[in-house]
C-alpha cells in the first residue's frame, strides 16, 4: 500500500516550515460551507502575503452567516442577509446547503421544526424550492448555493486581488449522492471549477498532520466534530514511510481515514431549539390571555438569535441572561438561566452525543487506550456538559484542541486545493486515503436476466480508496438497465427515501448481437461496465462497450512455398498452425519477394505475385461496440437538467448584473454625500477661500450644494448615472476653486524647491570640474544653459504672478515648476553617469617585435596547410583602442 501512496499533500500554516514555487501568479481558494456559516480560504503565492490566509469579508470578519435575503427586487447574501433577518425573517434563507437532494416533504419538516417561516415549493423532480417574497420567482436549493458560492469567490478574489477560478469545498461526511452531484452544480452556476468535494473531517486531518512528524510513531486520532445540524467521529491513522527522492531516503508522512460514524439529528441547533421551547413556554406563561410567541415568525426569529447568545455565554458562566426587546407586541422579555437548568434540559442529547464515538471504536475494533488524541472541532464542542461526556467515557483527563475549531476544515481544503492546482508546487508533503462513506450496489435488469437475492452485487465497498476504478462484465446479448444504489446495511443519507440513486438505460447491446449473429461466435457475447468513484466521492457509470469474438477460415501464405513444388503439400495441413510462426515466414518471403521486384525483367515480377501458395487457418477476432447510456433516474435526487442550468445560469448572471449596479449605485452616492460634507466643512473653515474667490462666487457655489443635497435626500431611489452626474456638475464648480486654494501655498514651494536646487547644482558642477575632468565640456556647458533657462523662467512667471488676481486663472502652477525640474535633475544624472575612459595601453617596441616574429611564424606554418590563412605581417597591430583589442593579441596566431 505505501508503493501505491504517492499521494499529496504539502503546505501548512507555519511558513517557515514550507515552501512555494509558483509557475505562474495564481491562487485557488477553499470553502468551508456549513449549515449556518461559511469561511473562505485562500492559497496565495504574492510575494509578501501568508501563503495560506482567510479571506475576510465587508465587515471585517473570518466568517460570514450562510444567508441570502430578497426584498422588493433586490438580494442580499452574508452580512447584508443578516441584518435583515430579525425584521424580515420570511425574507432571509438558510439551510439550503441542507436542502440539496432531498425531497419536500423531508425539507418542509426540518423548517418548520426550526420555526423558518419560508414559501416551499415542490419542483418536477419532488425537491423543495424556495418562492421569494416577490410571491412569483423560485428558487432551487441549488441556485441559492450557487449564489453562497458565488459571494465566497468575490472575497478570495478581493482577497488575493488576482482572479480565482478552481477551488475545494468541503462537505459533511454522510453527504450521498445526490447532495454531493448538486453541490458540484452549484459551484458550476456560480463559475466555480471544483477540483474537489473534501470530506471535513480529512480537512482537518490535513490541518493537524501537516506541521508534525511521524517517522517515530505512528498514532491513531480521533476528529469529533460538533457543528449546528450535525455530529461525526473519524478515525485517522497517521504514520509515516520511506521514499526517494533525486537518489536521497526521505520520510513522508501519510495519514488514512480508517473509519467515520455520523449522527445528522444532533448539533448545536438542537441545544439551541431546547432553550428556545423553555424560554417560549415561560414567556407565554408570563404573558397569558392564551399567547403563544411561536405563532409569531417575527418573535421567534428575534428570541433564536438571543438563544444563540445565551448558550455561548453558559460555555464559560455558570449563568447566563436573555434578552429581546419588542419580542411580542412591544412587550419586552428579559430573564436567565443557570448551566446546570440548561444541562438539564438537554439532558437526552448527552448520550446521544457518545454514539458516533463508541460506532467507530466499535466498527474499528481499536481498544479506547490506543487513541493517541481526541481532537475537537465544530463550534458545539465548546460546551462544558459535552466535554465532560467525552472525558468520562475515554477515561482521559483532557481533550485535545490543538486546531481551530472554527478555521481547521477551511485551511485543510486550501491545503488539498494548493495540492490539486496546476499552478502551484507544495515541497512539504503529506499523502492523504479518504475512503467512501458509503458502500455502493449494481444490478442488472433486463431480458433473460435472473433476478434474486443474488442480483446485487458489490460495486463499491465503504471506505473503498477515493478516486478509484471499477470494472463489470456481463455475459448477455440484449439490452439492460442498470441500478447503483447504497449499500442497505447502513442507514441511508439523511431524507433519503430509497437506496436506489442512480438507473441506466444500456443501449445497443441487441442491435450488436443481432449485426455479428451469423458470424462465428467463438465465446458468448459480453458487455464490459467501467465505472469510476471520484476524489469528490460521486460515483459515475462512465463506459459500457459489447465485446464480440469470432472465429474465421483467412488465407495466409505457406512459407517459403511456390507452384512448382506445391505439388509437396499434402492435403490435411493443419490449420491450427501457430499464427505467429506464419507470420515471421510471410515477413522472411516479404523481404526475398521486395528483393525480386527490384529486377527490371518484368516476366520475374509476373512469375514471382503467382507463385505465393495460401492455406486456409482459423483465426479469432475481437469486435468492441460502444453502447449508449441514458439516465433514467427519476425523483429528489435527480441533478438538474442541462436546461434548467442554463435557465439558472442566465438568472443568477442578471442578479450579478443588477447586484453590481446596486453596489456602483451605492458608491456614487457616498461619494456624493460625501463630497457635499467635505466642500462645506472647507469653506467654512478656509479663510483663505477670499484672496481666490468672490463672495458671489462661493455663494453660488453653496446654492448648489444645497440643491444637490436636497435632491439627495429625496432622490435615493434614482440610478447611478445622477449620482454620478450631479457629483460632475459640483466638481466643476468646486474643483477650480480649490484648486487656485491649494495652490497658494503649493506654488510657493515649488519655486522655493526650485531654487534650492538651481543653488545645489552650481556646487555639482564645481565638483564635476575638480573630480571629473574627463565630463565632455559640451555636455557641462548644456547643463548651465537648460539651469539659465528654469531660472529665467521661474522669474518671469513669479513676476507676472505677484500681478495677477487670484480670482483668475494661475499664469503658473506648481506641477509645471516640478515637472521642469525632474527633466533637468534627470539630464544631470545622465552627465553624472558618464564613465571614466579606461587607460591607453601601448606595447614596448621589443614587445611587439616579438609579437611580430610569432605571428610570421604562424603565418608561415599555416601556409603550409592552408594558404588561405596567411596574416599579413609587415603592418604592426594597433593595441591603442582599448583593452578589450589587447586582450585579443595573444590570439592572432589563430
Amino acid at each position: 500500500m505505501k508503493s501505491r501512496m504517492k499521494i499529496w499533500f504539502k503546505l501548512g500554516l507555519v511558513v517557515l516550515l514550507l515552501s512555494f514555487v509558483a509557475e505562474s501568479e495564481s491562487a485557488v481558494m477553499s470553502v468551508d460551507l456549513g449549515s449556518e456559516w461559511m469561511k473562505v480560504a485562500v492559497v496565495n503565492l504574492k510575494p509578501g502575503q501568508t501563503p495560506i490566509s482567510v479571506a475576510i469579508n465587508e465587515m471585517s470578519k473570518r466568517k460570514s452567516p450562510a444567508l441570502v435575503a430578497f426584498e422588493g427586487g433586490d438580494r442580499r447574501v452574508g452580512e447584508q442577509a443578516a441584518s435583515n433577518i430579525a425584521r424580515y425573517p420570511d425574507k432571509v434563507y438558510s439551510q439550503f446547503r441542507d436542502m440539496i437532494g432531498k425531497p419536500f416533504e423531508h425539507v418542509k419538516a426540518m423548517v418548520d421544526s426550526l420555526y423558518l417561516p419560508y414559501d416551499l415549493v415542490k419542483d418536477s423532480r419532488g425537491a423543495a424550492s424556495i418562492k421569494i417574497d416577490d410571491g412569483v420567482t423560485i428558487y432551487s436549493a441549488e441556485e441559492l448555493v450557487a449564489m453562497l458560492l458565488s459571494y465566497s469567490l468575490n472575497l478570495a478574489e478581493t482577497h488575493s486581488k488576482v482572479p480565482i477560478k478552481d477551488a475545494v469545498i468541503t462537505v459533511p461526511p454522510y453527504f450521498g449522492q445526490a447532495e454531493r452531484k448538486g453541490l458540484v452544480q452549484a459551484a458550476q452556476l456560480a463559475g466555480i471549477n471544483v477540483l474537489s468535494l473534501i470530506n471535513e473531517h480529512s480537512g482537518a486531518a490535513l490541518q493537524y498532520g501537516i506541521d508534525k512528524d511521524f517517522s517515530n510513531e505512528s498514532r491513531h486520532v480521533i476528529f469529533y466534530d460538533m457543528g449546528l445540524s450535525s455530529t461525526y467521529a473519524a478515525l485517522v491513522y497517521f504514520s509515516a514511510y520511506n521514499s526517494k527522492e533525486y537518489g536521497k531516503t526521505t520520510s513522508v508522512n501519510q495519514f488514512q481515514v480508517k473509519d467515520v460514524r455520523w449522527n445528522t439529528k444532533l448539533g448545536g441547533q438542537n441545544m439551541d431549539l431546547h432553550l428556545v421551547e423553555y424560554f417560549a413556554d415561560e414567556f407565554n406563561s408570563k404573558v397569558g390571555n392564551g399567547v403563544d410567541v411561536r405563532n409569531s415568525p417575527k418573535a421567534m426569529a428575534k428570541l433564536k438569535k438571543q438563544v444563540k447568545r445565551t448558550r455561548e455565554i453558559l460555555s464559560a458562566n455558570t449563568v447566563a441572561p436573555i434578552s429581546v426587546e419588542s419580542i411580542y407586541d412591544d412587550i419586552d422579555y428579559r430573564s436567565t438561566i443557570t448551566r446546570e437548568k440548561f444541562e438539564e434540559l438537554c439532558a437526552d442529547l448527552w448520550e446521544q452525543s457518545l454514539i458516533p464515538v463508541k460506532e467507530v471504536l466499535k466498527h474499528s475494533g481499536l481498544k479506547v487506550d490506543k487513541l493517541f488524541a481526541v481532537e475537537l472541532i465544530g463550534g458545539a464542542t465548546r460546551v462544558p456538559k459535552l466535554q465532560v461526556m467525552l472525558q468520562e467515557f475515554l477515561g482521559r483527563k483532557d481533550l485535545d484542541k490543538h486546531l481551530d475549531a472554527d478555521e481547521a476544515m477551511v485551511r485543510g481544503g486550501a491545503l488539498h486545493a494548493a495540492n490539486l492546482s496546476d499552478g502551484i508546487k507544495l515541497n512539504r508533503k503529506l499523502g492523504m486515503i479518504d475512503g467512501s462513506s458509503y458502500g455502493y450496489f449494481i444490478e442488472l435488469d433486463g431480458p433473460d436476466l435472473l433476478k434474486d437475492e443474488n442480483s446485487k452485487q458489490l460495486l463499491v465497498p465503504r471506505m473503498k480508496k477515493l478516486p478509484s476504478k471499477m470494472f463489470r462484465s456481463i455475459k448477455h446479448n440484449k439490452d439492460f438497465e442498470v441500478s447503483l444504489s447504497y449499500e442497505s446495511a447502513d442507514p441511508l443519507p439523511p431524507g433519503v427515501p430509497s437506496d436506489k440513486f442512480a438507473q441506466y438505460k444500456v443501449s445497443g447491446l441487441t442491435d450488436a448481437s443481432e449485426k455479428y449473429a451469423s458470424r462465428n461466435l467463438s465465446s458468448p457475447i459480453k458487455a464490459n461496465l467501467h465505472f469510476s468513484l471520484s476524489r469528490s466521492g460521486i460515483v459515475s457509470f462512465d463506459q459500457a462497450e459489447a465485446v464480440i469474438e469470432i472465429s474465421e477460415w483467412v488465407d495466409v501464405p505457406v512459407k517459403n512455398l511456390t507452384v512448382e513444388d506445391s505439388s509437396t503439400v499434402t492435403s490435411n495441413s493443419s490449420v491450427e498452425a501457430s499464427l505467429e510462426k506464419s507470420s515471421d515466414g510471410n515477413k522472411e518471403n516479404s523481404n526475398i519477394e521486395g528483393g525480386a521486384s527490384n529486377t527490371s525483367d518484368p516476366t520475374i515480377q509476373e512469375k514471382s505475385s503467382a507463385s505465393v501458395v495460401t492455406e486456409k487457418k482459423l483465426k479469432k477476432r475481437t469486435f468492441r461496440v460502444p453502447l449508449k447510456i441514458v439516465e433514467i433516474m427519476v425523483g429528489p435526487g435527480m441533478s438538474l437538467s442541462e436546461e434548467s442550468l442554463s435557465e439558472a445560469k442566465a438568472r443568477l448572471e442578471m442578479l450579478d448584473k443588477k447586484d453590481a449596479e446596486t453596489r456602483r449605485t451605492e458608491e456614487l452616492k457616498n461619494s456624493l454625500e460625501g463630497y457635499i460634507y467635505a466642500t462645506r466643512e472647507k469653506l467654512e473653515a478656509s479663510a483663505k477661500l477670499e484672496k481666490i474667490s468672490t463672495k458671489q462666487e462661493r455663494q453660488s457655489f453653496i446654492d448648489k450644494l444645497d440643491e444637490v443635497q436636497e435632491w439627495l435626500y429625496a432622490g435615493e431611489d434614482a440610478p447611478a448615472s445622477e449620482f454620478e452626474e450631479r457629483l460632475s456638475l459640483l466638481k466643476a464648480i468646486g474643483d477650480p476653486i480649490f484648486f487656485r486654494l491649494n495652490e497658494l501655498t503649493a506654488r510657493p514651494a515649488a519655486s522655493e524647491n526650485a531654487q534650492r536646487y538651481l543653488s545645489e547644482l552650481q556646487k555639482i558642477v564645481s565638483g564635476w570640474e575638480k573630480n571629473k575632468s574627463w565630463l565632455p565640456k559640451a555636455r557641462i556647458d548644456e547643463i548651465l544653459s537648460e539651469a539659465d533657462k528654469l531660472k529665467n523662467w521661474l522669474e518671469e512667471k513669479e513676476a507676472q504672478q505677484k500681478i495677477t488676481s487670484g480670482f483668475d486663472t494661475a499664469v503658473f502652477t506648481s506641477e509645471e515648476v516640478y515637472d521642469m525640474v525632474a527633466d533637468l535633475k534627470e539630464k544631470v544624472a545622465k552627465v553624472n553617469k558618464i564613465p571614466k575612459p579606461k587607460p591607453k595601453i601601448e606595447k614596448p617596441p621589443k614587445e611587439e617585435k616579438e609579437s611580430r616574429g610569432e605571428n610570421g611564424t604562424s603565418s608561415n606554418s599555416t601556409s603550409d596547410n592552408n594558404s588561405q590563412s596567411e596574416q599579413p605581417t609587415g603592418e604592426p597591430i594597433d593595441s591603442s583602442n582599448n583593452e578589450a583589442d589587447s586582450e585579443s593579441e595573444p590570439h592572432d596566431e589563430l
